[in-house]
């Protein structure tokens, strides 16, 4: 499954979008992850300072 994103924990920073390297997360007021793109690589889960985003089986 692709990224998930909490809206309710992120802040918005954009260090997800700077490290994914498909570059498939904007960042507006939150973070929002494209599922047809994303190839659940894990980089933003492991970056993410507020700990907002996670991969779901």
């Amino acid at each position: 499954m692709p990224a998930k994103v909490d809206p309710n924990k992120c802040s918005g920073c954009g260090t997800c979008a700077d490290v994914c390297p498909i570059e498939c997360i904007k960042v507006d007021e939150v973070a929002v992850v494209d599922e047809n793109e994303c190839t659940e690589c894990g980089s933003c889960v492991d970056e993410c300072p507020e700990e907002a985003i996670e991969l779901i089986d």
